[in-house]
């Protein structure tokens, strides 16, 4: 009996067991990050999902961006209504295809292309958009699904703009600038001096650049009453030209850009008024500046169209005037105030007056050493600060009609992410708007009632919401939930701080291997940029170069990220002290991180790597001939030579070369090229257009010359940055060979 029982208990056990075994799912495998699936064009993973972009307010209750398909084609530009959430097509994407295939000349893959813009240009009413078609303009009208031809001139149309009445485009062809008429399509030149020196609305790549913003060459500005455009005239006789090579085509591509490098000569500016209706043109006074060099870094109006307000700054960018002219430009402007730091004032086109109904004003300042808000009455006497705090204030969404609250964002949470906040004009009520830690990105309605919310973390691609202007969530827009990030081996991203030797907290982020074993001794990868105000270690998802560094750590490096004082994001005044000399503060805070990171049983500090492009490149270069605290470094896009740079950016930090030859000289990883200590791999786009490939050049002479051996990758017909997906490919397994060769194999 107790046989039969014992028999019939394991047949029971066994069978429950054989049950569970069945019904329990197996723990499902985690797969592994690699270069195919992060960055080949083909076979790459999503894992940044397909967040919604694009937004724009049609008006205080609907909104609309381009809804794309499973393939990431874009079918139809939606909108939906914020009362009800209910979406319509404002026009269909194969509607617009279909039109424009039917315009002489244009491909079916060129209407495909129209139609896949995810940056419409919009007129004031939303009715329609401007599309350049070949070399000519044209207006999409949504209602009636049809293209009206607007230019037939020979010469390309660039920049153009609608007139806040939307009865004009404006435009620059052949460097001169024209309108015309959206109704009768009849076109005026405004102007008749331009040529391929002379930039009448346009930018040159300077002032694109470093003043107005990458990829923004409008050089003109609508009155609010659309009866006049200011504009500014770029005289480029000056400037030296800098030679550009394609080397691919048989017989090579040559670019001459003119390019004022540090300390040579910058184009002339003039600001001028006209009228639409095509009467001459006005020159606004400047004769006060005439003594010496200045920069014009941003142009406005003022709400009634009487006058333009203006900024200009002297060439080393120690001061900027705010300035007020007359429509007719003549007259002696008034200067509003003149901005001071302690160091340099940092241009910004986003910088514009912000007016209020008494005729007072809001303006951004960083002289406390943290930007914030200030009012200032009509006449430019300062009446108070609005915000402060050893915290940043990083833009001005606006303020809403009754002039009570003040919306923007900034960094009075935590600097390693940017949340919306609001404050009523006399600066009290002071209110985060924003729930979840991380980086926010908000767009507002006109009316300053409801905003559209972008939030992510170091973890998780960005996801979309519609708020009320309290911060009270009106609906989901876009979840954008990423299942495959599920799939992979990941670890968890650790933000710390870590103390220089004299007290500086620099934010830092440290991802180990996702099996960590802290017996074990890792190598190191770590990555910087370094450059003024620019950090690096935020609270934001960070895409393909976030997948980077977790294949790396999956690898078996520890993967870490230090800011340095100056690159911090803490004010301006942590960047004050690069002032006159970079890469010394640097490389000492970057020494300090990594000192303390080495100190832990788990890193093996002899084997270590430092990474980083453009200004990280030249960080990187530095750090490699001034200490021996890497074993090896990947210097992409390297500045070795101040001296190679632009004058407007170069020149806010170091002032000129005539005024500071040391700080150039000391600067420099081309000039300390004997001193290298460890491997390196130089990076670089041969047609780079911004930091040219001069610097690695010169860089690589000197190495050669002072027998130190390295290795060279240059990217034919990639710029500042490798952008064809093959090549990026490409660029990712020569740093992951470079890395598997210094770091991991003995």
């Amino acid at each position: 009996m107790i046989r039969q029982t014992l028999i019939a208990t394991l047949l029971f056990a066994t069978s429950a067991i054989a049950q569970q075994t069945q019904t329990t799912p197996p723990k499902p495998t985690l797969r592994e990050l690699t270069i195919e699936n992060i960055f080949d064009p083909k076979r790459r993973v999503a894992f940044s999902g397909a967040p919604q972009g694009g937004f724009v307010w049609l008006d205080d209750k609907t909104f609309t961006w381009p809804h794309t398909n499973e393939k990431g084609d874009i079918t139809e530009q939606v909108v939906i209504d914020t009362d009800t959430g209910k979406k319509r097509t404002l026009f269909d994407a194969a509607k617009l295809q279909a039109a424009a295939r039917k315009t002489a000349g244009v491909t079916e893959d060129e209407a495909k292309h129209l139609s896949q813009q995810r940056n419409w240009n919009f007129s004031p009413n939303k009715k329609s958009v401007i599309l350049t078609v070949g070399d000519d303009l044209y207006s999409y009208t949504f209602d009636s699904d049809s293209l009206t031809r607007l230019t037939s001139t020979p010469g390309e149309e660039q920049e153009p703009s609608f007139s806040p009445d939307g009865r004009f485009i404006a435009f620059v062809r052949n460097n001169n600038l024209y309108v015309v008429d959206a109704a009768t399509q009849r076109e005026r030149q405004l102007t008749t001096d331009g040529n391929e020196n002379m930039l009448d609305g346009i930018f040159d790549w300077v002032y694109q650049e470093e003043v107005y913003g990458r990829g923004n060459f409008r050089g003109y500005w609508w009155s609010p009453d659309s009866s006049h455009i200011v504009y500014l005239q770029l005289d480029e006789r000056p400037v030296k030209r800098f030679t550009v090579v394609d080397h691919i085509p048989t017989m090579q591509k040559i670019e001459l850009e003119p390019y004022p490098k540090a300390g040579f000569p910058n184009p002339i500016a003039k600001l001028f008024t006209v009228a639409a209706n095509g009467t001459a043109p006005h020159e606004v006074n400047t004769e006060p500046y005439s003594g010496g060099d200045f920069l014009i870094v941003s142009v406005d109006w003022t709400p009634d169209s009487s006058k333009v307000v203006y900024q200009i700054q002297n060439r080393e960018q120690t001061w900027l005037d705010v300035n007020m002219a007359d429509l007719s430009g003549g007259g002696t402007p008034k200067t509003l105030f003149r901005e001071t730091t302690k160091a340099w004032v940092e241009p910004d086109h986003n910088q514009k007056i912000t007016w209020l109904k008494d005729g007072s004003f809001l303006w951004l300042s960083e002289r406390s050493g943290f930007k914030h808000l200030y009012q200032y009455t009509a006449d430019g006497t300062l009446e108070k600060q609005i915000t402060n705090g050893p915290w940043e204030v990083r833009s001005l969404h606006g303020i809403d009609n009754n002039n009570d609250w003040i919306y923007f964002s900034g960094t009075e949470r935590s600097v390693l992410g940017t949340d919306v906040y609001r404050v009523h004009l006399d600066g009290s009520g002071l209110a985060r708007l924003s729930d979840a830690a991380g980086e926010h990105r908000a767009i507002f309605n006109p009316a300053m009632t409801q905003y559209v919310d972008s939030w992510g973390d170091i973890q998780t691609p960005p996801q979309v919401s519609l708020l009320r202007n309290d911060g009270s969530r009106v609906r989901v827009i876009d979840t954008n939930e990423v299942t495959a990030l599920r799939d992979y081996r990941i670890s968890k991203p650790e933000f710390l701080q870590v103390k220089t030797r004299d007290g500086f907290a620099m934010e830092a982020m440290i991802i180990k291997p996702p099996d960590f074993d802290p017996s074990r001794k890792y190598p190191v990868y770590e990555y910087t940029y370094s450059g003024p105000h620019a950090q690096q270690v935020r609270n934001g998802w960070r895409g393909t170069q976030y997948l980077w560094w977790q294949l790396l750590a999956q690898r078996g490096l520890i993967v870490w990220v230090c800011d340095n004082r100056t690159a911090s994001g803490k004010g301006v005044e942590s960047t004050w002290p690069v002032y006159k000399h970079f890469g010394e503060l640097e490389l000492r805070d970057l020494e300090d991180g990594l000192r303390w990171l080495t100190s832990k049983p788990y890193v093996d500090g002899l084997r270590v790597v430092l990474d980083g492009w453009s200004y990280g490149g030249f960080m990187t270069s530095y750090a490699l001939t001034h200490s021996t605290m890497w074993s090896a470094g990947i210097a992409g896009g390297t500045v070795s030579d101040w001296h190679d740079y632009d004058s407007i950016y170069t020149e806010r930090y170091m002032l000129m070369p005539q005024n500071n030859p040391d700080g150039y000289q000391n600067s420099s990883p081309r000039f300390a090229a004997k001193d290298l200590h460890g491997a390196l791999l130089l990076l670089h786009g041969t047609i780079d257009d911004n930091v040219h490939m001069q610097n690695t050049i010169q860089f690589a002479y000197e190495l050669e010359k002072a027998d130190k051996p390295f290795r060279l990758m240059v990217y034919p017909k990639s710029r500042h940055g490798v952008s064809d997906p093959l090549l990026v490919q490409h660029l990712r397994m020569t740093m992951l060979q470079f890395i598997d060769d210094n770091l991991l194999r003995k």
